[in-house]
């Protein structure tokens, strides 16, 4: 394994086990991971991202014909930053 040599037996242990796991169930158990060094949610900040996705969802919803095609969005994020 190409991973970190300071890791203990036991996490080495874990991580085997994890690699063995579907791809959809390693990324969930990494974003878990990840998101437990953070500690605890902010309710505050969880309310406000709540009513974003809402007001986005609703935005989205109420003029599906103003959406921009993936394509198109993927080619100017890929496109020359000197050609914008």
């Amino acid at each position: 394994m190409r991973y970190i040599t300071k890791m203990s037996e036991r996490a080495r242990k874990l991580l085997e086990d994890a690699m063995d796991l579907p791809v959809p169930e390693r990324a969930e158990l990494a974003a878990e991971l990840l998101a437990s060094r953070d500690g605890e949610p902010d309710a505050e900040v969880e309310a406000a991202w709540s009513a974003e996705v809402e007001k986005r969802a609703r935005e989205a919803l109420a003029d599906p014909d103003d959406a921009i095609a993936w394509e198109t969005v993927r080619a100017e994020l890929h496109a020359d930053p000197t050609s914008r």
